[in-house]
């Protein structure tokens, strides 16, 4: 069973986030195998039994897909610059709200940040995960 510890979550954001950006760099497996277990929610045994493989396998696949997305972000970095762009994209609307007294001009700069958001894959809300074209 799989742990709901804050520790635990945050595990699973980093995993989700990491696999965004650098899933077309894994085995077909190693895909399949991640998505079952974090975005499916299955077991180490549900994956097991549809592999053929043992539940000690199906963990070492995922500690080694884990290991493998650790190192492209190591190497690429995409993941760290995506959350500084975020950051600097929240700042910027945070102070184009305190600063724009005009509701209209206010409201223009805050749908150019999120056009640039969304041109970036960055979009808060409505964004579709890349796990979903593994759904199907």
């Amino acid at each position: 069973m799989k742990e709901h510890t804050p520790d635990a979550l945050a595990r699973t954001t980093r995993v989700n986030l990491l696999f965004d950006f650098y899933e077309s760099l894994l085995t077909d497996k190693q895909r399949t195998i991640l998505t079952y277990y974090y975005h499916d929610d299955f077991s180490l045994g549900e994956i097991a039994s549809e592999f053929g493989i043992s539940r000690q396998a199906v963990y070492d696949n995922i500690k080694r897909a884990e290991a493998i997305l650790e190192s492209y972000e190591e190497k690429l970095a995409l993941l760290a610059k995506h959350e500084r762009l975020m950051e600097m994209t929240d700042k910027l609307e945070r102070d184009v709200k305190a600063i724009v007294t005009n509701e209209w001009d206010k409201q223009s700069i805050i749908d150019a940040i999120e056009q640039f958001r969304a041109a970036e894959g960055t979009a808060r809300e409505g964004g579709e995960s890349s796990w979903q074209h593994l759904k199907a």
